[in-house]
């Protein structure tokens, strides 16, 4: 694991050199984060992989994260490692709803399916994927259900039809005519008799 000084190191070179593309890095926490503009995340990928300081020649993951009450709702995340030298770093671009960020699969060949399950989960479209499709959810599924205003029941529930032969999607249905809510804990003790207790009254 890189020690801290040489992350720092690390991040004073690429900040210098991509300082009109990129905030200051920083190390939190033992990682270094890079906070890049969302139109210059091929020209920042491209440099971390290149630099023979960087060598960053593996993309790890790509994914999203929801701030609903921020301008820019969005942070998609890319995480890259250098085997060669021993490190990670995390790149960060903040984008607002309905914006687009270009795709890095013509840099990292695996960026194919992470861009698909951020575009699946959060609803984040990136310009020139080669397939940019639902990858873990239906095909005609509705929203996106990573995003935090998405109902945590979802919108519709499916089920084999038997009669139909064939699978069915139906509006959700909360049913709650056997649930029996109260909000006294178990030592207030109840003004009902639970199931199985009748017998003890008897007794």
């Amino acid at each position: 694991m890189a020690d801290v000084q040489s992350l720092r190191e690390l991040g004073e070179r690429i900040g210098a050199a991509l300082k009109d593309y990129v905030d200051a890095p920083e190390v939190v926490r033992g990682e270094l984060i890079v906070i890049a503009r969302p139109d210059a995340i091929l020209r920042v990928l491209k440099f971390l992989r290149g630099d023979t300081q960087c060598a960053f020649e593996m993309l790890v993951d790509i994914c999203g994260a929801d701030y609903p009450d921020r301008e820019s709702r969005f942070d998609v995340v890319y995480h890259l490692l250098s085997v060669s030298r021993n490190q990670r770093i995390r790149v960060k671009v903040r984008v607002s709803e309905g914006a687009v960020v270009p795709s890095v699969t013509g840099l990292y060949s695996s960026a194919g399916w992470f861009e698909r399950e951020t575009w699946d989960l959060y609803g984040i479209y990136f310009s020139d994927h080669p397939d940019l499709r639902r990858i873990l959810t239906d095909y005609g599924f509705d929203g996106h259900p990573l995003r935090k205003d998405f109902p945590l029941t979802g919108y519709v529930e499916l089920r084999y039809d038997d009669e139909q032969k064939r699978v069915v999607y139906e509006p959700v249905k909360l049913t709650q005519d056997f649930r029996r809510f109260d909000f006294l804990s178990p030592w207030e003790g109840t003004q009902y008799v639970l199931p199985g207790d009748e017998k003890a009254a008897k007794s």
